[in-house]
């Protein structure tokens, strides 16, 4: 191919691709493309609906040397176009045959369906005419099947009214001769056969019948009351006699329920009208030092019942049970008339002793009939809550209670009759309780005061029996009262113990605090705090003198204070479990566990007024030491000795009679530093005339009390423990402090500003000016002298206080710009939907 041919096809293939660039393409909806791509799947680049020329033909002909190729390229998809349209026509001529043949065979379809139709409209009609020969035939074949029906009710029922008839006739008679064992079941017979007859009714002759079943019924009951009460009130009955009656009760099960009810409340007045007499209020017997005879009564009723009547009764009549019922009912009215007659005969003894049988006697009587069925198809009444804890005083009957018989309806049937007098118990436990507070502070005194007084020997650190005891004493009080009741009684037993354990509180523990002298030892085991050193006033604190047995004497104090009130709030718990929920709120043991927490704490502050007066006592030397004599630094001053050794004689003897309470040990040192510290510098700033020698002196001094006061939980002790991290913060944060003003005081105060601002840098925190002097009085300075350096601790310190409010306004202003811009910007959409535009 020569240049020109090359030229010519280069400008052809442009102007082609010029043309395939302004087409317009066939394009589909993405459904009609995804059912093509079904129905003729293919990865052809030119089935694809993205389809682009240019980049196709630059795939193609990616260089300028694969334009050569250009023709076979053309010829190539020529002949496939031709290939194309030849399949096309191919088609085309298919369909078009199709088309034809689908025509001819739709006409086809639409005459057989014609031909369908018309057979199926003939056999309709022929069974149409077929079921109508059917029901002309049977017809005849109905009528005569109802009639059979019919005839055969009619026949049934003449049956059953002959039956009935007869079965009256036989009940008359059975009636007359009293022979209940065929009534029995000569009733059941007509009452049912009458249940089938009752869509009869309106017919006269089934009424007359119906009539006359009543009367018989009416009889059969009236008779059976005759009989029972002949038998029951006569001398009793013969073996006969009994099975005519067990008889009797069946044909009374067949009749209305009334009936046997009148029956059973007649049986049962019968038996208590003989307890009545037996038990009368002017009986002597009906008091309750013999209440035990009530409940032999019912012992041999219930025997009396078992042999003569055992047999008689249904079981399912739950008769025996019901007597019960009545018996304690009865006996509870009795119990509560006889008591509010007499109410001074009443005492703690007798009503105990007759709650005690009552209780024992209910539980007899649930477990007896625990399994009755009777008393499970009555709806029960509510029982009082009982304790499951062991009752010291009541006898059980079992050895565990079952479920069925703690909700029995005999527990607390009887006893609750005695609720409105349990006043009685309440106040004989208030007066066992008194004699006890006696005895605990006696004991006290004999224990720990006459030890004390004899020797100077620390006596045994423990819970303080009395206290153990004193809880003994309440549990038994709370499961001997539950027993009896969980409503008002237990109320008043709660506010009893309450009473008690602020007594405990102020007259066996609190009374017996030592109080600390002024003087020589102490003045006394028992006697007041110094209040005014309790209210904060450190103004009066007087040299105080503590012996060792006197200190752990105190120990014991925080130790049963401490066991108080953890044994006070399981005591709230058990009576909030125990008492009636109406009253659950009023329960609350916060007083008297506050009163408990005010004893330790007046016993940890006592300790801490000891060790101050006696530190107190050093630090006062260490102020009326020469100062201005020093020449030189040696060991420690003998201040210092002098506290060691009384911190070392205090410590150890809390620590080792605290080791169940170490909390209140860790508050006193806590107390203790926070007291001492504050005190220390109060003295150093007293001291007069420090030199440099001096000052590092003292430096010396207050270091080595910062070590001794970091080591002072554990002082004594062979194997030093870490300091609680609380603790070493107080201490490190005071000590320093002192650090740094005995520094400022070995600083020369030749260059004045030098001077000042080294004080202004160290004392950020303390940065006052009376503070300040103080510093230099005890340098001992002239007045000429600190009036300079005061003048300009004045200045710096205003200029720094004009700095600092420089500063906040500064950022004061920056907030308000900060905030300003903020609510521009919120407030902006507010403009733009709602305010006029600018």
């Amino acid at each position: 191919m020569d240049a020109d041919e090359e030229g010519f096809d280069g400008q052809q293939l442009g102007n082609s691709l010029s043309a395939c660039k302004d087409a317009e393409f066939i394009r589909y909806d993405e459904e009609v493309e995804k059912a093509i791509q079904e129905v003729c799947p293919s990865a052809g680049p030119l089935d694809n609906p993205e389809f682009n020329v240019v980049e196709y033909i630059n795939k193609l002909f990616p260089t300028e040397q694969s334009l050569s190729s250009i023709d076979e390229t053309v010829l190539r998809y020529r002949s496939r176009l031709g290939e194309l349209d030849r399949e096309i026509r191919d088609i085309i001529r298919r369909q078009s045959d199709t088309g034809y043949s689908g025509k001819h065979a739709l006409e086809d379809a639409q005459k057989t369906i014609e031909i369908l139709f018309a057979r199926i409209k003939n056999i309709r009609e022929k069974a149409e005419r077929t079921e109508q020969t059917v029901q002309e035939i049977t017809q005849g074949i109905k009528r005569l099947d109802t009639a059979k029906q019919n005839l055969t009710i009619s026949i049934k029922t003449l049956q059953q009214l002959k039956i009935t008839v007869t079965s009256l006739k036989d009940l008359e008679k059975s009636t007359s001769e009293r022979d209940y064992s065929l009534a029995a079941d000569q009733l059941r017979v007509v009452l049912n056969i009458m249940d089938s007859f009752e869509k009869y009714q309106h017919i006269e002759k089934m009424q007359e019948l119906s009539g006359k079943v009543s009367t018989i019924k009416e009889q059969l009951a009236t008779q059976i009351k005759e009989d029972f009460q002949k038998a029951f009130t006569t001398g009793g009955a013969g073996p006969r006699m009994k099975s005519n009656l067990a008889a009797a009760c069946s044909v009374v099960d067949a009749l209305e329920k009334n009936i046997k009810e009148d029956l059973i409340r007649w049986f049962i007045n019968l038996q208590m009208s003989h307890y009545r007499a037996d038990f009368d209020f002017t009986q002597e017997h009906a008091w309750l030092d013999k209440i035990d005879r009530r409940y032999a009564w019912l012992k041999r009723t219930l025997v009396i019942y078992q042999e003569d009547c055992g047999k008689i009764f249904p079981i399912e009549w739950g008769v025996p049970e019901r007597l019960c019922l009545e018996f304690c009912d009865l006996t509870k009215t009795q119990l509560r008339q006889q008591m509010g007659a007499r109410p001074g005969d009443i005492e703690v003894k007798l009503l105990l002793y007759a709650i005690q049988k009552t209780t024992t006697f209910e539980k007899a009587l649930a477990h007896k009939y625990a399994t009755s069925s009777y008393l499970e198809t009555i709806t029960p009444i509510s029982p009082p809550r009982r304790s499951t804890s062991d009752n010291l005083e009541m006898e059980v009957p079992t050895e565990s209670a079952t479920r069925k018989e703690e909700n029995s309806l005999f527990i607390g049937r009887i006893t609750r009759c005695f609720e409105d007098h349990l006043g009685v118990y309440i106040e004989s436990q208030e007066k066992n309780l008194a004699d006890l507070m006696d005895q605990f502070v006696k004991d006290f005194h004999k224990q720990c005061v006459s030890e004390s007084s004899s020797r100077d020997e620390p006596i045994s650190s423990l819970v303080l029996p009395s206290s153990a005891d004193l809880f003994v004493f309440y549990k038994k009080c709370l499961v001997q009262c539950i027993s009896l009741s969980t409503g008002e009684a237990l109320l008043q037993l709660t506010q009893l113990f309450q009473k008690y354990l602020e007594k405990f509180a102020d007259r066996v523990l609190a009374a017996n605090i030592p109080k600390v002298s002024q003087s020589g030892g102490s003045s006394g085991a028992t006697g007041r705090l110094n209040l005014n050193f309790l209210r904060g006033d450190d103004s009066a604190v007087p040299e105080a003198k503590l012996t060792k047995s006197e200190l752990v004497i105190m120990c014991t104090i925080i130790c049963t204070a401490d066991y108080c009130v953890d044994t006070t709030h399981q005591l709230e718990n058990k009576l909030k479990e125990k008492i009636d929920e109406k009253y659950c709120d009023t329960v609350s043991f916060l007083e008297q566990s506050d009163k408990f927490q005010t004893v330790i704490s007046n016993c940890i502050h006592l300790w801490v007024q000891f060790g101050v007066s006696v530190c107190d006592g050093a630090l006062n030397s260490m102020v009326k030491y020469p100062w201005s004599s020093v020449t030189g630094v040696g060991d420690h001053s003998q201040y210092v000795t002098t506290i060691k050794r009384h911190l070392a004689g205090t410590v150890p003897v809390l620590r080792e009679n605290l080791t169940s309470c170490r909390k209140y040990f860790i508050n006193f040192c806590n107390r203790f530093a926070d007291t001492f510290i504050p005190s220390f510098i109060s003295h150093l700033y007293k001291c007069r005339q420090v030199t440099t020698y001096a000052a590092e002196q003292l430096l010396l001094d207050t270091s080595i009390l910062k070590k001794m006061l970091l080591e002072l939980p554990s002082m004594g002790q062979a194997i030093q423990r870490k300091a609680p991290g609380s603790y070493s913060k107080i201490v490190q944060k005071g000590m320093d402090r002192a650090e740094l003003i005995l520094k400022i005081v070995m600083a020369p105060h030749n260059m004045a500003d030098a001077f000042v601002s080294n004080y202004m840098i160290l004392m950020k925190a303390d940065a006052e000016v009376a503070s300040f002097q103080r510093i230099l009085e005890m340098k001992g300075l002239k007045r000429s002298e600190q009036t300079v350096l005061l003048d300009l601790f004045k200045t710096r310190s205003s200029q720094g206080l004009a700095h600092q409010n420089a500063a906040a306004k500064e950022e004061d202003q920056a907030d308000v710009s900060l905030s300003g811009s903020k609510l521009r910007k919120i407030t902006l959409p507010f403009t733009k939907i709602g305010g006029p535009k600018s």
